[in-house]
């Protein structure tokens, strides 16, 4: 109501229009749930945040600055899925940004761009699915401990990391593994379509490329950095506006009481994290 009565105020005076204002919205990190103390990005905590930028008032687009080395498929995929349904109701046009990387879950997210643009030195790609673990089938014995599991179900204890690896874990792992892939390839395929200039048996091997070759591959439309490139679009004048959660008063002057447990799960979901961005060289 504002927003229409001032512009019916500034038509009237011949007052110029205000500047064109796209919201951007920064999604940063691994994909899904860490831990209380490093929350990761989730549908739960992004909420709010899409709301809030795809009802901007007077807002022309929307940015997605995206910096991922990937994590949760289920997350990315409700992450997109919400970011494409307000983009619908508000038939506004997205625009993602690729920063360092934008792999696997990351890429996902940009997908959910009309538009993806990326340094040409940013790292695109990894379009597939890993699952990683660790195994201790001698170590308990070693150290004296007996491990006692009970379990209902021949699947129940899938992947135990204290017993030996079994065949038919690995075949029933591989098979999530590619029903998940092939929900990746749909969406690429979808959302890209005829801009894809490479085979599908060069682009849907999991491997990655500099922002360069993924323009040339379609992976991408083009080289540039945010605010250049919504200038070239949107005018000189345009207006970013930085999107991101709000916090209370109270919440911003107290701290969560931590229980101990929950500083080693933050320090173990750090390592992953770690881990995961390592396989970049970041």
């Amino acid at each position: 109501m504002l927003s229409a009565l001032s512009r019916s105020l500034r038509r009237a005076v011949g007052a110029p229009p205000p500047p064109p204002v796209v919201p951007v919205v920064r999604l940063a990190g691994f994909i899904g749930a860490l831990s209380p103390l490093r929350p990761g990005l989730t549908l739960s905590g992004l909420a709010p945040v899409l709301e809030r930028a795809f009802r901007w008032p007077g807002a022309k687009a929307v940015a997605l600055a995206i910096n991922s080395p990937g994590g949760s498929a289920a997350q990315s995929s409700l992450i997109h899925s919400r970011i494409r349904q307000l983009a619908a109701e508000r038939t506004l046009p997205v625009h993602a940004f690729v920063e360092d990387v934008a792999a696997s879950g990351g890429y996902w997210l940009a997908c959910a761009g009309d538009e993806i643009h990326a340094d040409a030195t940013s790292i695109v790609g990894s379009i597939g699915v890993v699952s990683a673990g660790f195994g201790f089938p001698g170590l308990l014995e070693r150290i004296g401990v007996e491990r006692r599991l009970h379990a209902t179900g021949p699947h129940k204890g899938m992947l135990d990391p204290f017993r030996p690896e079994q065949p038919g874990d690995v075949e029933r792992l591989k098979e999530i593994q590619a029903d998940l892939f092939e929900s990746f390839k749909a969406l690429v395929r979808q959302r890209r379509g005829e801009k894809l200039k490479a085979p599908e048996a060069e682009l849907f091997t999991g491997a990655v490329w500099s922002g360069r070759r993924a323009q040339e591959m379609g992976l991408i439309d083009g080289l540039g950095e945010m605010r250049q490139t919504l200038r070239a679009r949107y005018g000189e004048k345009v207006r970013l506006v930085a999107v991101g959660a709000r916090r209370g008063w109270l919440a911003r002057r107290l701290r969560p009481q931590v229980e101990p447990g929950e500083w080693a799960a933050a320090a173990l979901a750090a390592l992953e994290e770690r881990m995961l961005w390592s396989r970049y060289g970041l």
